[in-house]
């Protein structure tokens, strides 16, 4: 017996539309191109003789030396030379022209080598990738290829709120499952689960956001993946792990395994197979360039053939240039380089969150609860709005005072309200630390302490 579902266990779960897609006819046979010996009289491609392009130069910063997130957070002279790199030649050219739906080739490769690097998962092991104009392209796209109108969504609570529309314009119902410091509540996910009504289609699927999770920060410890993947094994429903914070963790412990690798470890209690539930969504928009919309899922063949074919539909492929503009830079660095980078990141976001915290205990200290983040760049927090509250009470709602009090004194944030799916209330608050400077931040804090202190004397 394979160690892996087969391609026939996936039928079920894909949507109606899915089923019906047809691939543009033409788009189908382009990797025919390349048989040897072929001479093609078939694509109308341009000729790429006649695109003005000839190379591109960048420079890239020399993010291998250990000190230089430390001299980006406190404004000291740069270490190190920025090194240049060059796009020319082949690569410019498939990057300028039409090519794979799935991406280039050569970018394929890295990433199946990153994901066996940093995941342990091989590529002859009945999964396959696919590049996309972001992460969250490539959510749409899957979600739009196994969900159909009306059908159940688990998703963690508090949620990415990009993510809520793309379920929403499905008219799927939500069922949350709570958050809090060590990630997604497994035994409420189980509770929910072993309740469920006999006469009601159960979930198709799971949204969760593993590392730094937006907006909470929370991380899922290895402990509780391990029972949300034996549920997914128990209650027949996938893992959508979103994780475009997998390389901002920057945590005390080991950075607990995704569950992409876990599944792979893991043996069913049946002797079935083990792999095939999880499709991971990585992105490079917060280590490389958002600007690039650079996206990877990787998971069951059949799933990420359904992206596929969403993609050769609707926009034949993804940005190939922006992926050969990667290609070069990841030849330059190579996968040492890579990992450099990413010390230098989290080391650099660190820094950030440290920053934050320190100013939140001197400007929020009684007036707001929360937990510091071991991983991407958010501080979710609640404020204390009632003084005179007991435990029990309403907690009360941050809508009103963070986007109207708080924003005509000079301070934005997000009212937690808007990551539930379900529209309940919330005191909680989403604050972005990626981007200020530690004298913006006390400022900012310092004026959303003035806005709740006197708001807590109406009260």
């Amino acid at each position: 017996m394979t160690d892996h579902l087969p391609d026939s266990f996936y039928q079920p779960f894909l949507s109606d539309a899915a089923k019906i897609r047809k691939p543009s006819p033409i788009h189908v046979l382009v990797p025919l191109e390349s048989t040897p010996g072929v001479i093609s009289l078939m694509a109308g491609k341009p000729n790429g003789d006649m695109f003005p392009f000839r190379s591109f130069k960048f420079t890239i910063a020399p993010t291998t030396l250990p000190n230089y997130a430390e001299s980006l957070v406190s404004g000291a002279p740069l270490p190190g030379e920025e090194v240049e790199v060059e796009l020319s030649g082949d690569t410019l050219r498939d990057g300028l022209q039409y090519g794979p739906t799935e991406g280039l080739p050569k970018l394929h490769e890295w990433y199946y080598g990153l994901q066996e690097r940093y995941h342990g998962r091989k590529r002859d092991e009945s999964w396959i990738l696919t590049l996309g104009s972001g992460s969250q392209d490539l959510i749409f796209k899957a979600a739009n290829s196994v969900l159909n109108p009306g059908d159940v969504v688990l998703i963690e609570a508090p949620a990415y709120g990009g993510v809520i529309p793309i379920f929403q314009n499905l008219q799927c119902e939500f069922v949350e499952i709570p958050m809090d410091a060590h990630g997604l509540r497994s035994q409420d996910l189980r509770e929910v689960l072993n309740s469920w009504p006999s006469d009601k289609p159960k979930p198709k699927i799971l949204y969760t956001v593993p590392y730094g999770s937006n907006p909470g920060g929370f991380t899922t410890s290895e402990d509780r993946k391990k029972e949300v993947i034996e549920l997914a094994r128990e209650h027949n429903f996938l893992i959508f792990e979103d994780d475009p914070y997998f390389y901002l963790y920057f945590g005390d412990a080991p950075r607990p395994a995704s569950y992409f690798s876990l599944e792979q470890h893991m043996p069913t209690k049946d002797g079935s197979p083990r792999v095939g539930r999880v499709l991971r969504f990585d992105s490079m928009s917060k280590v490389a360039s958002g600007g690039l919309r650079l996206g990877i899922a990787s998971g069951p063949a059949p799933l990420v053939k359904a992206i596929n074919s969403h993609t050769s539909s609707s926009s034949l492929q993804s940005f190939h240039l922006g992926q050969a503009i990667m290609i070069a830079l990841f030849e330059k660095w190579g996968y040492e380089g890579f990992d450099a980078h990413i010390r230098s990141v989290s080391t650099f976001y660190r820094a950030k969150r440290d920053i934050f915290q320190k100013v939140m205990k001197e400007c929020m200290s009684g007036l707001a609860e929360w937990t510091p983040p071991e991983a991407g760049m958010f501080f979710w927090f609640k404020l204390l709005l009632n003084p005179n509250a007991n435990a029990g009470d309403d907690d009360g709602d941050s809508s009103d005072l963070i986007s109207n009090k708080a924003f005509k004194n000079g301070v934005l944030a997000l009212p937690g309200a808007m990551f539930y799916p379900n529209g309940r209330k919330s005191a909680h608050v989403r604050a972005a630390f990626s981007l200020l400077s530690e004298e913006q931040v006390r400022e900012a804090l310092r004026r959303l302490r003035e806005t709740v202190l006197k708001e807590r004397e109406g009260v």
